[in-house]
């Protein structure tokens, strides 16, 4: 015995496929805050890094911690072409590094004085914050 769609499933299918495709649509990728803000966390890492000879990473935990916003990318529904177009996009990328150096510039840093980079960098790593889970001192 074949089984009919009721009524009311035929109203909902109908309903959602009424729905303009907007409404939908995921924002783009650099809107969602969590990715961007743990981006951002992990670029500003990388460069005080760079510029403190006495602070390093933590490169297991910042793989790893970028294999998790890669997973919670996908799990709201970005594919890994998305997630890699939009990670290699050389736009978004000088728009990270605009972002990151006026954060180290609100808190002190002239960029490329080694000093300041240090500073931030070890003020981070004992707030534990995004930032300084990233790195390591010594």
């Amino acid at each position: 015995m074949r089984k009919t769609m009721t009524p009311l499933f035929l109203a909902a299918l109908m309903g959602l496929s009424a729905m303009p495709a907007d409404a939908t649509a995921k924002p783009p990728l650099g809107e969602v805050r969590e990715i961007h803000d743990g981006l951002l966390a992990v670029g500003i890492a990388d460069e005080i890094r760079k510029q403190c000879g006495s602070i390093g990473a933590r490169m297991i935990t910042a793989y790893s911690y970028l294999g998790e916003l890669k997973s919670r990318a996908a799990a709201l529904g970005y594919s890994d072409e998305e997630i890699e177009d939009y990670v290699t996009s050389k736009a978004e990328k000088k728009k990270y590094r605009a972002e990151g150096e006026a954060w180290l510039k609100a808190r002190g840093v002239t960029l490329g004085v080694e000093a300041g980079y240090c500073r931030v960098g070890r003020e981070e790593i004992e707030r534990g914050t995004s930032v300084g889970a990233l790195l390591r001192a010594w």
